[in-house]
């Protein structure tokens, strides 16, 4: 028992220190930008030596994935918190785009950094089991929208299996679908926060911008009958 705890005290120390780097990264990336994330700021804001961080993570690409898979599991988190069950498959999109919105505006840095594929590689550390699930999330809603014959009821299937349910083609298409519709809320995140679309639009609130991309993607929703 004894030596059982002893080996737990040190699992605890390098945990302790590889978090508190991770934990120095969000920071600073949330503070100042990717462009900021050096392994030796990191260091310094952790109060380690320059050197240290590579007994944890051999190489800047490997830090910056798991800063990066804090970011996926934080938008995961507010996801979760606002998601609906009870709710049909198409406010659920809606609720996922204005989690990702609000991300976007008040975690810059770190939404910048997430989907920055040219700076990480998504199977390091857990960082496409972390972010993989999130789209398949979105996919598996899609599906449900569009599935010809589909009534959609709400909370009807699982929205994880990324549209199984309606079978292998029509969860391609969903997957397509999926990833417009995430590229067009993508750019809307980025030319609302550069102001561009306030200019043109004259508007203070991207809600109209997200029931415009659902229509465009989606279909209009069908007048009750």
């Amino acid at each position: 028992m004894q030596h059982e705890e002893k080996n737990e005290g040190h699992d605890e120390r390098e945990d302790g220190l590889r978090g508190r780097l991770v934990r120095a990264g969000v920071e600073l990336v949330n503070a100042e930008g990717a462009q900021a994330l050096s392994l030796r700021e990191i260091a310094r804001r952790a109060g380690v030596s320059h050197g240290a961080p590579r007994r944890y993570f051999p190489t800047h690409l490997d830090l910056l994935s798991a800063i990066a898979r804090q970011g996926f599991a934080e938008l995961a988190g507010r996801l979760a918190e606002e998601d609906r069950e009870d709710a049909g498959p198409r406010e659920r999109i809606a609720i996922l785009a204005r989690v990702y919105l609000a991300y976007a505006g008040t975690r810059r840095g770190m939404y910048e950094l997430m989907f920055r594929h040219d700076l990480l590689e998504s199977g390091r550390l857990g960082l496409r089991e972390t972010s993989l699930p999130l789209f398949a999330h979105l996919t598996g809603l899609v599906a449900r929208v569009t599935a010809p014959g589909s009534v959609a009821e709400p909370g009807a299937g699982d929205e994880t299996g990324a549209g199984a349910a309606v079978g292998a083609g029509a969860g391609a298409d969903a997957a397509v679908r999926a990833g417009a519709l995430w590229a067009n809320l993508h750019g809307i995140a980025q030319l609302w926060h550069w102001g561009s679309l306030r200019l043109v639009t004259g508007g203070d609130d991207p809600g109209p911008l997200i029931a415009a991309a659902l229509d465009a993607h989606l279909g209009p929703v069908e007048p009750a009958s």
